[in-house]
């Protein structure tokens, strides 16, 4: 068996973002001052973290390989396939990591508990070691979250974990055709549609869940069935809004054939990272063909 490979994926913390920005510490501090805030918090936090990652850091075992990576160096990363991978920090760290990893476990580790939901963080940094000599001798309990995929007729694809947005760049009015499961269509003109996957009803889902179908049954993490909202949408004597929420069954998808001069769709909330869809062109929503491995 070849030696483990542990990846420690961390984000920069907001002390570390400001310092970046304003170049001292002191500078960072003067620019808090002048907002009636104090660096307090901020060191606090950033200790915490960092805390974390060395706690986490000093709990693989000696013999095995490591790396570290942060958040805006993902893109560049190159994941091994027998990588375990340990994301330290928010939920939302995980989410964004899901797009570079492929069947690599998952430990999430939450540093900072009252602050985080851990959804996808709910082990704490003194769980590490045990962890990972569970996912090592394959003896760790794994959740396979669904995920989401949109293509575009020109090839353009992208996954998520959470949910994908269709709609215009600025959230402005979006002119399109909406098909959903049975072949029942209507043309829309609304700010955008969300499709999401179980994890992703605990988040944006969720709230437009309870806003415009709460009879609707949301779908477990696990569960292969998508849900989706159509946010705002506006009847005029060429558009409808009948078409508000739905879900979407394994092996079924959602279509959308494009009435505007641009639209978007991205995914958890990365809007750098889009498929762009012009005038006539189609996007299809379902289940992606893979899910993220996290550790239970």
């Amino acid at each position: 068996m070849a030696t483990p490979r542990v990846v420690i994926v961390h984000r920069a913390t907001e002390y570390e973002e400001l310092l970046d920005r304003h170049g001292t510490r002191g500078q960072v501090e003067f620019f808090l001052r002048t907002r009636g805030q104090t660096l307090g918090a901020l060191d606090e936090r950033h200790e915490r973290a960092h805390d974390a990652l060395r706690e986490v850091g000093a709990a693989i075992d000696l013999d095995w390989r490591r790396a570290s990576v942060e958040r805006g160096e993902l893109p560049r990363f190159g994941f091994e396939p027998d990588d375990i991978v340990v994301a330290v920090g928010q939920d939302g760290l995980v989410a964004n990591l899901a797009k570079y990893v492929g069947a690599q476990p998952i430990i999430g580790i939450n540093p900072l508990p009252e602050a985080n939901a851990g959804v996808l963080v709910p082990h704490s940094p003194r769980r590490a070691g045990a962890l990972l000599a569970r996912v090592a001798g394959g003896q760790a309990r794994m959740i396979d979250r669904t995920m989401v995929s949109v293509t575009s007729d020109d090839g353009q694809t992208l996954v998520a974990l959470n949910e994908v947005f269709i709609g215009q760049p600025g959230h402005q009015s979006a002119r399109y055709e909406i098909v959903v499961e049975g072949g029942v269509r209507e043309r829309q003109s609304s700010s955008g549609v969300i499709v999401g996957t179980g994890t992703g009803a605990s988040g944006w889902c969720r709230s437009l869940h309870r806003i415009q179908a709460p009879s609707l049954s949301l779908p477990k993490p696990t569960d292969p069935t998508l849900t989706w909202f159509v946010r705002e949408p506006w009847p005029s004597p060429v558009t409808g809004a009948d078409l508000v929420a739905g879900t979407i069954a394994d092996g079924g998808e959602l279509r959308m054939r494009v009435e505007s001069d641009s639209l978007v769709a991205f995914g958890d909330g990365i809007e750098s990272d889009r498929v762009h869809l012009s005038w006539g062109q189609q996007a299809t929503v379902c289940r992606a063909p893979r899910v993220l491995r996290t550790v239970a």
